[in-house]
């Protein structure tokens, strides 16, 4: 059973022409399968669709073999999904590493203990232990990109989609974030300009111009 699967999608910004015009994609468990195309072809808003935060004209969204239409549809998408957004600025907002964290387990129910406890472990798994009690906003772009990548993994979640995973990363820290990634066992959906990291970690590639999706 694929872990998304999108039918016929169409979307268009308000005053331009259609972004997608019928793309159609299935994400299966443990698949690696990488987004190509020009700027503005709308690969992110094709992943932002994926989680509901965008909503098609037309066309399905299908996650866990359950077509998703309305916002209380994704909530269970987005526990078991995790976007890593382009931009980490988007996605910390706490005022400690800890704290950003932390946050997903506690809004899943964890306990205060056992979202700690997530804390700890998903940071000793990316070596990142070091960065827990730092000010999120003092972070560098490197670091700020890998807690983002953390916040993320302590939802547990089935699938990853990356958008752009190595903006801000100097090379050093984009090996460290392919090692990582590379480890993990869950299905990853890519957007990344570099060719070199697509080829690495997802070289099954779809293309996306003029609308459509195509295999690269």
């Amino acid at each position: 059973m694929a872990l998304i699967a999108l039918s016929d999608i169409r979307f268009a910004y308000p005053g331009h022409a259609p972004v997608l015009d019928g793309v159609s994609l299935r994400l299966m468990p443990g698949q690696r399968l990488s987004l190509t195309g020009p700027n503005g072809a709308g690969k992110s808003t094709l992943l932002r669709i994926a989680l509901g935060l965008q909503r098609p004209d037309a066309g399905t969204v299908t996650a866990f073999g359950t077509p998703r239409r309305q916002e209380a549809d994704f909530h269970e998408v987005r526990r078991r999904i995790g976007l890593v957004f382009q931009d980490p600025d988007d996605q910390l907002f706490c005022p400690t590493v800890a704290e950003d964290v932390a946050f997903g387990p506690l809004n899943l129910g964890r306990s205060r203990d056992e979202a700690l406890a997530i804390v700890d472990r998903v940071l000793g798994d990316l070596d990142l232990a070091h960065l827990r009690d730092r000010i999120t906003h003092k972070l560098s772009g490197g670091e700020k990109r890998l807690v983002t990548l953390a916040t993320v993994l302590a939802m547990e979640p089935e699938a990853l989609l990356l958008d752009e995973p190595t903006n801000a990363l100097d090379p050093k820290n984009e090996g460290r974030l392919l090692e990582i990634l590379r480890a993990l066992p869950q299905a990853i959906l890519l957007v990344s300009h570099s060719a070199a990291f697509r080829a690495a970690l997802a070289p099954d590639a779809l293309d996306l111009r003029d609308g459509r999706l195509v295999p690269s």
